[in-house]
């Protein structure tokens, strides 16, 4: 028998070999059904769609306050370590949660999962999750008779619609809002009380446990910092390694209010100005020699699709570019800036030439297709079930146009987009009359192991601010600092953060207070819109590991899909 290092060695060869081959992101497809997957109280894993990955469905209590037996089935996805399960090397599973609420960790294994694996090292499995009452964890959550029903209504205009639109914009937004809570209560079967974040944690309690461990492995996301900070402030003793990235500020999420999230917002339309100013005409088309000559030939496009929207047809679909659309697509690039500011660049430039194809397709939804069906569509991911997350978890919201009203204005103090943040609470002013009894708070504890936060400096929804806040309830937690614009660390690639990041999944490890990544390039630093991929160039001192971490960030920054409150572009 090889000895531990020489076992070591041969391991991290593999790994590098896996970690480097070119990986397709091809959708998922009908070809793997969950229906193969009964739900047990153990893990049972089956291989799944077509990349390897291994699937299971883990049955859990539907009341965590009751011992009736009826239960809920949460499904997983993962993929396993490198390393062999009975190695001394492995290091067990990382639960993974991209957001929301309402985002499938299913699906993003799928989209990041290899990018994610290259990150954490060989020794874990990463395994993403359906939250309970979303997408394949069932009962899932759902308001509507019908997929067509249901369809018509998040296809509405009012879904996307800017507060700012017209003169009756905010107004329709109440209104829709108004009708969504009530048509919840009333197509309620008895599952709806029960999608919150208190009992997410319990779950995730169990998958835990299910994988034969004590303590948990997590990072997570946006929303999914909500979820780790309820989880640490619930289970302080059952905590191994927790990341919480992009940090929400977890009161003012369970307040229902999402009154803070805008505090940097602008500065992330400034840094899309002044890069595109630093790039130069070659690589940023709607260059002019300064950011206040760019906005105003941003602003004279607002004008101009205000005055007249701009009807497109592409081979897949068809739709109409107006002034919501262009501050949709705009908002959204805020995300995903290394992804989505070159993109943008030239979608703005090909619009003032008038042309409105490049935005539209930025805006691009599928296209509604009848189904057959009818059991497979059961594992749909829909919207419906993020907001009962969001609305069983937060207070009670005033039904008053005038409360609804006075919010916008409070917000548009904060920042220029409020008009795109008024989706994130609407569904709740009137919600059923649930007991709110589960955990909301207080998040201070005395973590088994201290958490780490990671924040971008500037950061279009969950503030830097958020992540200092939060840390000061954790005892010894550290916030690491990502200087970058975008949401969530992978939007910018820093060889610096992820590896501070591996090093505290691998040896617990903590940066030191004060650390501050820097990224490795800007958002406008890539190929060329439309010219050949260019060649990675490594630092000569860079080790085989460096080099496959360096370009998995690279690749996450490029591919980067963290998902939203409800109704925001879905």
């Amino acid at each position: 028998m090889p000895g531990l290092a020489a076992r070591r060695c041969s391991f991290l060869a593999l790994w590098l070999i896996l970690s480097t081959a070119p990986v397709h992101s091809t959708p998922d497809t009908a070809d793997f059904s969950w229906h193969k997957i009964v739900p047990s109280e153990e893990l049972i894993w089956h291989e799944c769609y077509s990349s390897g990955h291994q699937c299971a469905r883990l049955k859990v209590p539907l009341d965590y306050a009751s011992t009736d037996g009826v239960s809920a089935a949460i499904a997983l996805r993962r993929i396993r370590s490198v390393v062999p399960h009975d190695s001394d090397e492995y290091r067990g599973p990382i639960l993974a949660n991209p957001g929301g609420p309402g985002a499938s960790g299913v699906d993003f294994i799928g989209m990041a999962g290899e990018r994610i694996a290259a990150v954490v090292g060989p020794e874990f499995d990463v395994v993403g999750f359906d939250p309970r009452g979303i997408s394949r964890s069932t009962p899932r959550s759902s308001f509507f008779e019908t997929r067509a029903e249901q369809n018509a209504f998040w296809s509405s205009e009012v879904t996307s619609m800017s507060a700012n639109s017209s003169d009756d914009a905010l107004a329709r937004m109440w209104a829709q809002g108004m009708l969504l809570g009530r048509l919840a209560g009333e197509r309620d079967e008895g599952s709806l009380w029960f999608m919150n974040t208190d009992y997410t944690a319990r779950d995730m309690l169990r998958l835990v446990q299910a994988h034969g461990r004590d303590k948990i492995q997590y990072w997570g996301f946006s929303y999914g910092s909500v979820l780790g900070a309820t989880f640490a402030a619930m289970f302080p003793d059952k905590v191994g390694r927790l990341v919480i990235d992009a940090v929400m500020d977890a009161e003012d999420y369970y307040a229902g209010e999402f009154s803070n999230n805008l505090i940097d917002t602008d500065k992330v339309w400034s840094a899309f100005l002044n890069e595109c100013v630093a790039a130069g005409p070659t690589r940023c088309p709607i260059y002019a020699p300064t950011a206040a000559e760019i906005q105003t030939i941003v602003d004279g496009l607002y004008a101009s699709l205000r005055k007249r929207p701009i009807p497109v047809r592409t081979p897949t679909s068809y739709g109409i570019v107006d002034y919501s659309v262009m501050r949709n697509v705009i908002f959204m690039s805020f995300y995903r800036p290394y992804a989505s500011f070159p993109t943008l660049a030239q979608a703005l430039a090909d619009l003032k030439a008038g042309n409105a194809t490049g935005l539209y397709k930025m805006f691009e939804k599928l296209q509604f297709k009848c189904s057959c069906e009818a059991d497979e569509l059961l594992f749909e991911n829909v919207i419906d079930g993020g907001v009962a997350v969001q609305c069983n978890d937060g207070k009670r919201l005033s039904q008053e146009f005038d409360a609804f009203e006075m919010h916008y204005r409070n917000l548009l103090a904060r920042s220029s987009w409020a008009d795109m943040w008024m989706h994130a609470r609407q569904g709740c002013m009137t919600w059923p009359e649930f007991p709110k009894t589960n955990f909301r708070g207080p998040f201070v504890a005395n973590t088994s192991f201290p958490l780490l936060l990671v924040g971008n400096t500037v950061d279009p929804v969950t503030p830097l601010w958020a992540a200092n806040k939060m840390s000061k309830g954790f005892a010894g937690s550290v916030v690491l600092t990502q200087d970058s614009i975008g949401h969530g660390s992978p939007a910018a690639p820093s060889l610096c953060t992820q590896k501070h990041i591996r090093r505290y999944f691998r040896e617990g490890v903590l940066p030191k207070v004060g650390t501050v990544c820097s990224t490795d390039g800007g958002p406008f630093d890539g190929p060329l819109p439309g010219g050949d991929e260019e060649e990675v160039v490594f630092d000569v001192d860079f080790g085989a590991e460096e080099r496959v971490l360096l370009e998995a960030v690279r690749e996450l920054a490029r591919e980067w899909d963290v998902k939203v409150p409800f109704g925001l572009a879905e």
